[in-house]
């Protein structure tokens, strides 16, 4: 019986129903943390880094992932003699008919074609996520900026290979650059991944000393963005293209940057709408008068109506945030009533005058 290989989803710390970004966020984070570069010497770490970039080959395949929950191994074997001549052992008993279409069962186990050779399918790379911290000025007006991000990219050594530069990875000589391997079972043809090569029809006889054949390495990259006046706390900038790169020729992710704006000491912002406090004494308040009002653009003087109440809100059109559609918000000044706390005589008897008539 073909021995069985290590649980490659216990390999990386993630359930056998993981989604696919699951499983490279926590390839990720081990890969980062096992690379022989972060651990000069220790053999221990090499092994286990080996162990989970196997790991992620297989289960970040989706046509070997399939194989591997089929069969339970990772050259897609499980319970499989060719010696005893005796197809699969399922762990159980079973009817051809529980199955339906064998052709569903098998497809992507059986050779496909007359080659039946197997070929990576292209996947599009991670999208990443990073914050900008704005001002509350900074993201009324807009800036450019330069950011930095820890992305996954083709090994700069050897251009995603794997092999040593100089050399290149030769043809598997198990399968012979096909991927697959076949045993006859009478009526059947069955095809599987090669154990040696793990499918991928070439194999690397000498590694690249800075990836250690994995072709990838992590890199900090910095981007310009350009954050467009009138952002809030929260908006996301897509930069497309600019997140991980794809595998087996697929599109790169795509990085989205969010803004965090810090609060401001003047205005309080709805929307696109800006509110500030204005101070207006009891008698401007009951008499009327013109007050200077603060804008992102410059003061303006507004007029305060006659018996105006405390928390008045007075509307300054085109004067608030931009926004990102064109155009402006408006400035909302909210009248806050200011009342002496102490009075002097003359004071006093002009309010217990008022306090009479009214």
């Amino acid at each position: 019986m073909a021995t069985a290989a290590k649980d490659l989803y216990a390999a990386l710390g993630v359930s056998k129903g993981a989604p696919a970004d699951e499983i490279k966020k926590a390839y990720r984070k081990l890969a980062k943390a096992h690379h022989p570069d972060k651990n000069p010497g220790d053999a221990a770490a090499e092994e286990r880094f080996k162990e989970i970039q196997h790991a992620y080959d297989v289960l970040s395949d989706p046509e070997k992932r399939k194989v591997y929950d089929q069969f339970g191994s990772s050259d897609g074997r499980r319970g499989f003699d060719p010696r005893a001549g005796g197809g699969f052992d399922f762990g159980g008993d079973f009817n051809v008919g529980d199955f339906g279409d064998l052709g569903d069962l098998f497809g992507g186990i059986f050779g496909r074609g007359r080659g039946g050779q197997q070929r990576s399918r292209a996947e599009r790379g991670a999208d990443l996520e990073v914050q900008v911290n704005l001002s509350f000025e900074d993201s009324l007006r807009g800036i450019e900026t330069k950011i930095p991000v820890d992305v996954e990219t083709a090994c700069r050594d050897c251009g995603g290979s794997g092999a040593k530069p100089g050399t290149s990875p030769k043809v598997c000589p198990e399968c012979r650059g096909r991927g697959v391997i076949s045993e006859s079972q009478g009526l059947f043809a069955l095809s599987q991944p090669c154990p040696r090569c793990r499918g991928n029809g070439t194999v690397i006889e000498d590694p690249c000393p800075r990836c250690h054949g994995s072709g990838r390495e992590r890199r900090t990259k910095r981007y310009s963005v350009k954050i467009p006046a009138g952002v809030k706390d929260g908006t996301r900038i897509r930069l497309k293209g600019k997140g991980e790169a794809g595998a087996a020729g697929g599109h790169a992710g795509d990085l989205f940057v969010v803004t965090r704006v810090a609060g401001s000491p003047i205005y309080e912002r709805r929307g696109s709408d800006l509110v500030v406090e204005v101070p207006v004494s009891l008698a401007d308040a009951a008499l009327g008068t013109e007050v200077e009002v603060p804008t992102p653009d410059g003061a303006v003087s507004l007029k305060v109506p006659a018996g105006s109440e405390h928390g008045k809100l007075l509307r300054i059109k085109g004067r608030g945030a931009p926004k990102l559609q064109g155009g402006k918000g408006d400035v909302l000044a909210r009248l806050k009533l200011e009342v002496p706390k102490k009075l002097n005589k003359k004071q006093r008897q002009l309010l217990e005058e008022l306090r009479k008539v009214s």
